[in-house]
């Protein structure tokens, strides 16, 4: 934290960890010159829990029920990230059934993570109406992962080769339904957002931004079209960028999409290759081969990916996470400088973080 020493009538200030405007155990040091911020130094560490090292000493399936309290509004994207790299490591093919049902569930959650950002962000500029409008929605998405799940947010649902069980007899009907109400309410959300400013190109690309975050700063970047994971290149959708960000409606229409074109057959791939248990015994010698894999999706805040290092056993050598909530964050000191006390929790509001995903 950078102080000028000549100045003698600075006030340095704690907000966090407990304060209710942190959205989770944040703390941060700030610096103030009366109302104006002239630096901000955000305290991380308060919500760590070892997920990566939990990792190198779980196999997936042990490991899938901890994944969702990473970024617990965005549970999908985590276990997805969870399966996939071994999904690439032993060339294990989904089924098309179980890529449509993930997609499905990706875009769903995708909704309902940017509807628990923006009720309570609107609450934060003293707004309340959108804090209860979210929830109507929410909870029609959260009865359809209930159904499909068994459980409304921690969902252990994804599988390497495909998901734990197929979509229940009606759930189709029920969630085209919530895509014919949602998509009459969107006009009244589009009249309660408050456009955050525009950053500069580059800058966004220098401090590694992602998400809607990037494309709030007009670059046109979807790891949905850039990787062409999972069947997205099957939807007709755009990537919404600059002043828009992610748009709820094109995930409707991605949902609506995959509702009408799900194909019959498998849900998981039961012939997967299986995975040995134990660690050869010479993993730890100077001379061993390990594979090194990284694996990335779009989540709702950003590139969601797992740096992975390891052989053919159950157990990683390395699990390392790159949650787009950490690296956003890193913005902060610089958005807040030469604005008023009263901006920060707009500001930080805006940005969308998790203190799950931050801390691991």
């Amino acid at each position: 934290m950078i102080v000028s020493a000549t100045r003698k009538d600075l006030m340095i200030v704690n907000m966090g960890p407990h304060h209710p405007s942190m959205h989770g155990v944040l703390r941060l040091i700030i610096t103030l010159d009366g109302e104006d911020v002239i630096d901000c130094e955000p305290i991380l560490g308060y919500l760590h829990r070892g997920m990566e090292k939990i990792a190198e000493n779980r196999t997936i399936i042990q490991y899938l029920p901890y994944v969702t309290r990473w970024d617990y509004l965005a549970t999908m994207f985590t276990e997805a990230i969870t399966v996939n790299g071994p999904e690439q490591l032993g060339n294990i093919q989904v089924p098309k059934r179980a890529r449509y049902i993930r997609v499905i569930m990706f875009e769903l959650i995708r909704i309902a993570s940017h509807l628990l950002w923006l009720g309570p962000f609107i609450a934060d500029i003293g707004a309340q109406t959108a804090f209860f409008y979210i929830f109507r929605e929410r909870e029609l998405i959260y009865d359809l992962f209930e159904a499909a799940t068994g459980m409304r947010m921690m969902h252990n649902y994804f599988r390497i080769g495909g998901v734990a069980a197929d979509l229940p007899h009606g759930w189709i009907d029920k969630c085209l339904d919530l895509c014919d109400y949602f998509l009459t309410g969107v006009a009244e959300y589009q009249k309660l957002i408050t456009r955050n400013p525009i950053f500069l190109e580059r800058e966004a690309i220098n401090w590694g931004l992602s998400g809607p975050m990037l494309r709030a700063s007009g670059i046109q970047w979807d790891l949905r079209k850039v990787d062409h994971y999972e069947c997205y290149d099957e939807f007709d959708w755009d990537v919404q960028w600059q002043k828009e960000g992610d748009s709820l409606a094109q995930s409707i229409k991605i949902i609506q999409q995959a509702l009408e074109g799900i194909p019959g057959g498998p849900y998981e791939n039961l012939e997967a290759r299986r995975f040995d248990k134990a660690r050869d015994s010479d993993w730890n010698d100077f001379d061993y081969r390990f594979i090194k894999l990284y694996v990335r999706v779009e989540a709702p805040k950003g590139e969601l990916g797992v740096f992975l290092i390891g052989d053919h056993s159950a157990f990683p050598w390395r699990w390392k996470i790159r949650p787009p909530g950490f690296i956003n964050l890193q913005i902060l000191p610089q958005l807040v400088k030469r604005m008023k006390l009263a901006d920060i929790m707009t500001i930080l509001g805006s940005i969308d973080i998790i203190m799950g995903e931050v801390d691991r």
